[in-house]
């Protein structure tokens, strides 16, 4: 009974002091990998940049044609034929739509005529006159009714002429609205015209711009249409009234289309260019710690043969394009880490590696 006391003691004592021992053990070699110094962190690195920028107003507007009508009738009528189709270009003076004249021409027909006969009485009195056969009011009624059927057959021209419906202006069509055959009421809308070349766009800043506005000044549009591509033009009128609701000014830039790309209507994004600015300090907007306290960039520094990097307080300014203006903090040329810095803190030590081009990437993309 004592012996198995004993062995029994012995194997508890060998089994908790193998357990303490592994636990001292692995606490030393803990504390030896906390003492040991950590390897460089890897990051890539940016260079402050010195740039030239090109301020402009940004504002929304909309494109609107230079000319641009529905298309309808002045008198009424049964459409005779269409000589368009939907989408056509059309030049000033084509001929669009015909109405039915046939009535209009029976019309001429009859008042020629009648003009005819009252030349030749006019004519007949006129050398009566001289011979004191007829009196003078007889020669003046007969002027009149001669100048009255002039009249009505000029009206009755003009009435055919309005029958012919034709182009304003040079533009692109519509959709057309009509059919052959159909009765056409005074004013009913037969067909948009558009004039596409040049184009408008009209779009509103506030007012305290006014001063670095002019004419002739250069505007840049997009549209959502053809989002790599600028729309170049310039400011064509300035509004001289301020709207008192918004207290804003209308401004109308005039753009070429030549390409017929931009549409009437179209929405587009209008910056007004200002004077280009120099010595901008610029870096990737990326490499930026937004916070509410300030912002912040790790600069990499050159710390008895180490690189070091260093949390500095940066003010920033415009964001142009996936860089940002740096107003102070910073100097050209100052290298930064750029990739990696969620897991820096102030006086790591650091290795560069620019390998992989991230921003010649995000740009490819």
């Amino acid at each position: 009974m004592a012996l198995r006391l004993v062995l029994v003691t012995l194997f508890l004592a060998l089994l908790f002091g193998g357990v303490f021992g592994w636990k001292f053990y692995a606490g030393q070699q803990m504390a030896a990998k906390m003492s040991a110094p950590q390897p460089p962190a890897v990051v890539s690195s940016a260079e402050v940049r010195n740039d030239t920028w090109q301020p402009a107003l940004k504002a929304i507007g909309s494109l609107i044609a230079s000319n641009g009508v529905i298309v309808a009738n002045e008198v009424a009528g049964i459409v005779k034929s269409i000589e368009f189709k939907s989408g056509q270009s059309v030049d000033e003076g084509d001929v669009l739509l015909t109405l039915n004249d046939e009535v209009d021409l029976a019309d001429i027909a009859a008042l020629t005529a009648s003009e005819k006969l009252a030349g030749l009485n006019f004519r007949r009195l006129n050398k009566l006159i001289h011979e004191k056969s007829v009196s003078q009011s007889n020669l003046d009624e007969a002027r009149a009714e001669l100048d009255s059927t002039r009249a009505q057959l000029n009206a009755k021209r003009a009435m055919i002429r309005k029958k012919t419906i034709r182009a304003a202006f040079g533009g692109k069509l519509g959709i057309r609205q009509v059919d052959i055959g159909q009765y056409l009421a005074p004013g009913t809308e037969i067909v948009n015209l558009q004039s596409m070349e040049p184009i408008f766009a009209d779009y509103s800043l506030p007012e305290r711009y006014l001063k670095r506005l002019s004419l002739g000044q250069a505007v840049e549009v997009q549209v959502p249409a053809y989002p790599d591509r600028a729309f170049q033009g310039e400011i064509s009128a300035i509004s001289p009234r301020i709207a008192a609701g918004s207290r804003s000014i209308r401004i109308r830039a005039t753009l070429g289309n030549r390409e017929q790309l931009l549409r009437p209507g179209m929405f587009a994004e209008v910056a007004t260019q200002l004077p280009s600015r120099n010595n901008v300090l610029t870096l990737p907007e990326r490499v930026i710690s937004y916070a509410p306290y300030g912002n912040t960039v790790f600069l990499l520094i050159d710390k008895d043969g180490k690189l070091t990097a260093e949390r500095r307080q940066v003010q920033t300014g415009e964001v142009r394009n996936g860089r940002v203006e740096i107003i102070s903090g910073l100097a050209e040329g100052d290298i930064v880490a750029a990739d990696g810095i969620n897991k820096l803190r102030n006086g790591q030590t650091v290795k560069i590696d620019n390998s992989v081009d991230l921003d010649a990437k995000a740009a490819a993309s």
